[in-house]
């Protein structure tokens, strides 16, 4: 009998993680309930009086005078019409707007971790990620203020420095946190955009 093979983790000499964990868990889906139950709603109500009219149409009954007064003018109306035209773009818009929100999965302000074991998904909010890489900056020794705009793809980092060379603070940030963003196990690193100013004057 052959023994069982074994495979060997392998790791990126950059970041030092494995291939399975810079797969991470994706982008997590939003259950959007609230928008499903609306249009789910709105279908079953229109359904139902459709449906409930043509039956009562069968039975020899006259037919909603809504539904008379629609057939009428869709039978008259001209298509060029502004009012045509104006609900046609309203359905079409509408139209597009559910067809993003299935094909798109939402939860924009989650960022993707990188997952260790197949069986733990795991995201770090934006603004705990902002204040992570603010707290980082502020142990820097010149930097005063700093202001942390996180993004999917780009952190933004302003920072205002009341001593020291500029271009030296800027190094030591720069450093800093390039190795927290690391540290921090995403899926997908944003890309760090710093600028770097002097207090303004008084007075």
């Amino acid at each position: 009998m052959s023994e069982p093979r074994t495979t060997t983790p392998v790791l990126d000499k950059d970041t030092g993680t494995t291939r399975r964990e810079r797969r991470g868990s994706g982008r997590f889906w939003s259950p959007r309930r609230v928008p499903a139950g609306i249009v789910a709603v709105l279908l079953a109500a229109g359904a139902g009086l459709l449906v409930y009219d043509i039956a009562a149409v069968r039975v020899h009954h006259s037919a909603m005078h809504w539904r008379r007064s629609l057939a009428r003018q869709l039978a008259t109306q001209p298509l060029d019409d502004v009012r045509v035209l104006t609900g046609a773009g309203v359905v079409a818009a509408l139209g597009l707007w559910l067809i993003v929100l299935a094909v798109t999965p939402g939860l924009r302000g989650l960022l993707p971790m990188r997952r260790p074991h197949p069986d733990v998904r795991a995201a770090l909010h934006r603004d705990a990620a902002a204040l992570f890489l603010r707290d980082r900056a502020m142990d820097i020794s010149g930097v005063r203020a700093v202001r942390v705009r996180m993004r999917r793809t780009k952190a933004h980092v302003r920072a205002v420095s009341h001593f020291r060379d500029l271009d030296d603070v800027r190094a030591d940030l720069d450093a800093s946190l390039a190795a927290t963003i690391r540290d921090l196990g995403l899926t997908r690193p944003p890309t760090l955009s710093m600028r770097m100013t002097r207090p303004g004057r008084k007075g």
